[in-house]
């Protein structure tokens, strides 16, 4: 099949396509000391790298899993033991390919039927493309790397880059200590970003980094590391999916982002897991004197999530914005949300969040917004709304609030309701179908999520909302 031929595949094809497995190296299956160290030497690692492998382990084997949650998804079927946590795909280059056509012919047609090519080529100023445990492909546009922008994939980074790697990754943002799911992270993390913006760099096109499970039964677990600098400027955009099989997989990616004085980063992802696939992920940033964060999400396809980015406003004047998209269908349970943490005054945050569920499927907003002892001054609004298909499907608000500091404005405002016959009836008599009606009505409904994303991509997150209101993914 030719790349032309490839592009034309439709988006249902596109995400569901099994590929044979093929490898260079893998794991057995489970989680101890002797697989974190074949890794490690695999990999070539330093031996701090190693150390902080092993003591997030040890923290991972003496901490409880998260059972007591009220409404939490079912993670009962979660057994570490059942996971393969390491395949090294069959690549020449470790680190990565220059070119498409140094692959091996089964991963450039997995990359190509996404589209990862040809989105490059439009509207990108980096790729990287990760394939089962590493990245296989990462490029970066000449005219940023002249102004000392680096885009590589973590494994390289921990060896061409160590001094800023060992400063920042899992110390301050996203410590193994943070949650059960952090620590196995910092035990068995595998590829993933690197991204540093020098001291007031604006980078005008988003760089990317796609990450495909395709082998059944195995955990990712990417690690994404973002540091701009003062005044620097980069939007940095994730994609993830996974084709259906009958044992579960899991993915549990750790991604810590670093926003200096007047420095404004935008973190978008759109996740297309199948619904076997646990989505347990932690994501955080620290943002300094005015620097500016945004997450935008959306969230879809896994069999069970539990996302919450969180960002720690540290300076006076910093700001965060969260937007996120979660849509669920039977016997999926999409747990997302948001936490801020406003700890210097002046700052501001928002976070808007809209669900979608049919189908009996659950849908639920937990968030946190804390504001200190002395961040006078400071905002926060939050805004949750819901849009049901059906009275079998089920969605929860679960917002937090620690309020230590009286000179502050606090807002929150949640809504929750039906697709109503009227407004179907209302489309259908202007020459709509029932299913065209229905798709317009969500597509109006995550507008805000859409609009802040390149076109390029807010039509692929339409198609997948499409998709997925068909029963078609998954």
């Amino acid at each position: 099949m030719s790349s032309e031929d490839l592009q034309d595949t439709d988006t249902e094809a596109r995400f569901e396509f099994k590929k044979e497995q093929k490898s260079a190296f893998e794991s057995e299956k489970g989680l101890d000391e002797e697989t974190i160290r074949l890794i490690s030497e695999d990999k070539d690692e330093p031996e701090w790298m190693l150390e902080r492998r092993l003591r997030a382990l040890e923290q991972f084997q003496n901490m409880p899993m998260p059972t007591d949650w009220p409404g939490q998804p079912d993670l009962s079927e979660v057994d570490i033991d059942e996971i393969v946590p390491y395949i090294r795909p069959d690549v020449e280059a470790r680190g990565g390919a220059d070119e498409w056509d140094d692959l091996p012919e089964e991963i450039q047609d997995t990359f190509d039927k996404l589209g990862i090519p040809e989105a490059e080529k439009k509207a990108l100023s980096g790729v990287g493309a990760q394939y089962e445990s590493e990245v296989v492909y990462q490029n970066m546009q000449e005219q940023w790397e002249e102004k000392g922008v680096i885009f590589c994939d973590m494994d390289k980074a921990v060896q061409e880059h160590e001094e800023l790697v060992r400063e920042h990754f899992m110390t301050k943002c996203v410590p193994p200590s943070d949650n059960k799911f952090a620590a196995l992270h910092g035990a068995i993390w595998s590829g993933g970003s690197f991204v540093y913006v020098p001291e007031d760099v604006t980078v005008e096109m988003p760089v990317q980094a796609y990450f495909r499970m395709n082998s059944e039964g195995m955990g990712q677990f990417e690690h994404t590391l973002i540091i701009a600098e003062e005044g620097a400027e980069m939007h940095y955009i994730e994609g993830c999916s996974a084709p259906k099989y009958s044992a579960f997989n899991l993915h549990s990616g750790g991604v810590e982002v670093f926003v200096d004085e007047d420095a404004h980063v935008q973190y978008s992802t759109v996740q297309n897991w199948s619904k076997n696939t646990y989505n347990l992920n932690t994501k955080r940033a620290i943002v300094e004197e005015n620097g500016r964060m945004e997450w935008i999400s959306g969230s879809m396809g896994s069999k069970a999530t539990m996302l919450y980015p969180s960002t720690i406003l540290k300076g006076r004047g910093a700001s965060d914005n969260h937007i996120t998209i979660a849509f669920a269908g039977e016997g999926q349970d999409i747990d997302t949300g948001a936490k801020v943490y406003h700890n210097a005054p002046e700052t501001k945050s928002t976070i808007e969040s809209k669900s979608i569920a049919k189908d009996g499927g659950r849908t639920n907003y937990r968030g946190l917004v804390h504001i200190a002892d002395g961040a006078e001054n400071s905002s926060t609004a939050v805004e949750c709304d819901a849009l049901m298909f059906d009275n079998e499907s089920t969605s929860d608000t679960m917002p937090y609030m620690e309020i230590n500091e009286s000179k502050v404005d606090v807002a929150h405002e949640a809504t929750v309701g039906k697709i109503g016959d009227e407004d179907i009836f209302y489309l259908q008599s202007r020459g709509l179908d029932d299913d065209d009606a229905k798709q317009m009505i969500v597509s109006g409904f995550i507008e805000p999520i859409t609009e802040e994303l390149p076109i390029e991509y807010a039509v692929e997150l339409n198609r997948l909302v499409e998709l997925e209101m068909e029963g078609s993914l998954g």
